[in-house]
């Protein structure tokens, strides 16, 4: 029963309809509704709906009126059948023209049933009646979202703690010392110190109850709380505890028949082993108002409470007070702003570890009712504020209320709901405990030749090793692939927050192997983790991305059509993969212009790759060998037929007047620069030091002794 389980500190602000002279029968029923006796208000509503007779509209407008505090009376007893019921009796005599509000409920009784359609049409009708009010613009939204709420699900695992739940109200856990191992949460079982029933529901009071945890995760049995005074014949719930546990914070609320005393917020200091009689905190100026629903920072000096306060957004709102030891006062209340707060209700404020803010709400969009949404601290401003309040997603949250949400760690915790699993009856108020498991993973690895991810290479051995020092371990298949996703024993291959070094080789060439790392920190999701490994082939040509060069020159061609530079870069990546690797830079020219010309022109290219490497990206010169080749090694190409062809001058002429553009595409493939893995043995402290290559003089050599002209490069 949400409205009981908050220490009724939604109190109603609805205004009684002075229906001239009335019955004695409403004046009773009014009577126990104003005083919070739902128990009997109920009984005193129906009664008096029943002996009205609609014969005029002054009689019509009293039988709406208790048709509609009789469905206020099951609201709050959590009771939303029967609320819906009488709601729906209120809008049968018009009363909606008299109370909006009574449409607004009969839409939220509504949702609450899952028709989420029929609910929207109610909100619209309530707008058109209420357009100012911004919580039919919540529950539209509500309704509308609860599909992808849905199936955006997360993977929580939600157990009802049955042991510590019974037919009674159980709510709002709270740890009570630093191992976590000991938890105070409300209910109103059965207690020791017996007390009178609640007028207001019927039922007993609440109290604090403590259990403890053993090493095998056992609750206890649940015992009252010690100490002076804490429990009392009143409703005692919502606590909240500074880091040390030395001060305890929690809500009271007292009832006095006839009078209108809200909810207030008590503080206590630990004693030895009890808890001394606790000191109400000043934070309200008539008692008429009500503060509740404590949550406090590690050193005690900064509260976030519950409070409908003017100056709010609507409803109930979480506000804050800050504590001068120098002056021994909490500072007066202020509101936490349009980032937390709505127009609708902020409830059961709690702190993870890193002060990042838990709540509820009704007001956002949602699964129905209250949800549990997360704040983020925002500490660069050096204030406390939050920001980025979303909601937590189903199945924490559900169309019931939720609330009251507590870290155990990153991935499990407690919090309260009203969800109809719960044990009893529908909407009961339960204790639950959330758990995310572990994310499975799992990962396929490709691996290919360095330098063409087309050619897959098979029977190359692959090892993988986490920084839990797991190792597994098997060989690519023909088609280069390999995948691990158990081991024998069903463990998964592929853990949470660990790193992984995958090792590639062929057996024999261990020397030439691969390195390369993942990682699955701060990963929140299953994952299928697909890896492509490029490995070297000794004494392999390693093909390399096109580095073109401007006509007739050898400086490194950067345009809008090519950066050369980040093509060396694949090499510069190959080096640092491999840094053992002695590697040639072979430079290419096309069959235009004489054997000399072309000869120094590749030189020079080479040298300008190698100079790029050395000076802009820090390679040892002593790895890297220029050479010039010239036009003397035509590259091999497949044609249309899928015929392998050298690119020889002759071959190349036949299409110079047939077909020019191809003409030009098969010089292009002849200019190029290729890697050749020289050794895989560098040592630094043994290689002999050298110099780069000096540039050669073009002007010494003929471009073109054959035909008289200068040809493309």
């Amino acid at each position: 029963m949400l409205f009981r389980n908050i220490f009724f500190f939604c109190v109603l602000t609805l205004a009684f309809q002075a229906f001239g002279q009335e019955p004695k029968e409403i004046k009773k029923a009014n009577k126990a509704f104003q005083d919070e006796n739902y128990i009997e208000a109920v009984k005193l509503t129906i009664h008096a709906f029943d002996k009205v007779n609609p014969k005029s509209r002054k009689a019509s407008e009293r039988k709406g009126d208790m048709a509609f505090k009789t469905g206020e009376c099951y609201r709050m007893l959590e009771d939303y059948k029967n609320a819906l019921d009488w709601y729906q009796k209120a809008l049968v005599v018009n009363y909606q023209s008299i109370n909006p509000q009574a449409l607004f409920y009969y839409a939220e009784m509504i949702r609450y049933m899952g028709d989420y359609n029929l609910a929207i049409e109610n909100y619209n009708a309530y707008k058109s009646l209420a357009p100012t009010d911004t919580r039919a613009d919540a529950g539209i939204v509500a309704c509308k979202e609860v599909a992808k709420f849905m199936s955006n699900k997360t993977n929580h695992i939600i157990t009802n703690i049955s042991v510590l739940n019974k037919e009674s109200i159980d709510m709002s856990t709270v740890f009570a010392d630093k191992k976590k191992t000991s938890i105070v949460f409300s209910s109103d079982r059965t207690s020791p110190l017996g007390g009178d029933i609640d007028p207001r529901t019927g039922e007993t009071h609440m109290d604090l109850w403590l259990t403890q945890i053993d090493k095998k995760g056992n609750f206890g049995e649940p015992v009252l709380l010690p100490g002076e005074k804490i429990n009392t014949e009143f409703n005692e719930g919502t606590v909240a505890f500074d880091s040390k546990f030395k001060k305890m914070f929690f809500t009271r609320c007292p009832y006095e028949k006839n009078k209108n005393l809200g909810c207030e917020i008590w503080v206590s200091e630990l004693r030895g082993k009890d808890w001394a009689e606790p000191i109400k905190l000043p934070l309200k100026n008539a008692d008429s108002v009500s503060i509740g629903h404590p949550c406090v920072s590690a050193d005690g000096n900064f509260l976030i409470f519950v409070a409908e306060l003017p100056g709010g957004f609507g409803g109930k709102d979480l506000w804050s007070s800050t504590y001068s030891k120098k002056a021994d006062i909490w500072s007066p209340p202020v509101n936490l702003g349009p980032e937390i707060n709505s127009a609708g209700n902020e409830m059961f404020p709690t702190f993870n570890a890193y002060e990042d803010l838990y709540f509820s709400s009704d007001g956002r969009p949602g699964l129905g009712g209250l949800d549990i949404f997360k704040a983020i601290k925002n500490s660069a401003n050096g204030k406390n504020s939050w920001e980025k309040a979303e909601n937590i997603g189903y199945p924490r949250n559900s169309e019931a209320n939720e609330f009251s949400l507590i870290e155990i760690n990153d991935t499990e915790g407690y919090f309260t709901s009203e969800r109809k699993t719960g044990l009893g009856k529908t909407f009961k108020t339960d204790l639950y405990k959330y758990q995310l498991p572990p994310n499975k993973y799992d990962i396929k690895i490709i691996v290919s030749k360095l330098g063409q991810i087309e050619k897959k290479l098979g029977s190359v051995k692959v090892v993988i090793i986490g920084s839990d020092s797991s190792k597994v371990e098997g060989f690519t298949d023909k088609k280069g692939v390999i995948f691990f996703e158990n081991k024998a024993n069903g463990e998964r291959v592929i853990k949470e927050n660990t790193d992984y070094t995958i090792l590639t080789y062929r057996v024999g060439a261990e020397k030439n192997k691969s390195e390369t790392q993942f990682t699955t920190r701060g990963l929140r999701y299953d994952q299928n983790f697909i890896i492509d490994v490029p490995l070297l082939i000794p004494e392999e040509k390693i093909r390399i991305p096109e580095v073109r060069y401007a006509f007739g020159k050898w400086e490194l061609l950067q345009d809008s059509t090519i950066s050369s530079k980040d093509s060396l870069n694949f090499v510069y990546d190959v080096l640092m993969k491999y840094p053992k690797m002695i590697l040639e830079l072979s430079s290419h020219t096309d069959c235009r212009g004489n054997d000399e010309f072309n000869l120094k022109l590749s030189n020079n290219r080479a040298r300008e790759c190698v100079q790029y490497l050395v000076e802009e990206k820090g390679i040892d010169i002593r790895r890297l060998i220029p050479v010039g080749k010239g036009e003397k090694e035509p590259v091999k190409w497949i044609d249309e037929k899928g015929k392998t062809v050298v690119l020889t001058e002759k071959y190349i002429t036949q299409f110079k007047i047939k077909d020019p553009i191809k003409f030009e595409k098969l010089h292009s493939l002849n200019r190029r620069t290729e890697g050749f893995v020289r050794g895989m043995d560098f040592d630094p402290d043994l290689a002999e030091q050298k110099l780069l290559s000096p540039v050669e003089n073009l002007k010494t050599a003929k471009k073109d002794t054959k035909k008289g002209k200068k040809k493309k490069k």
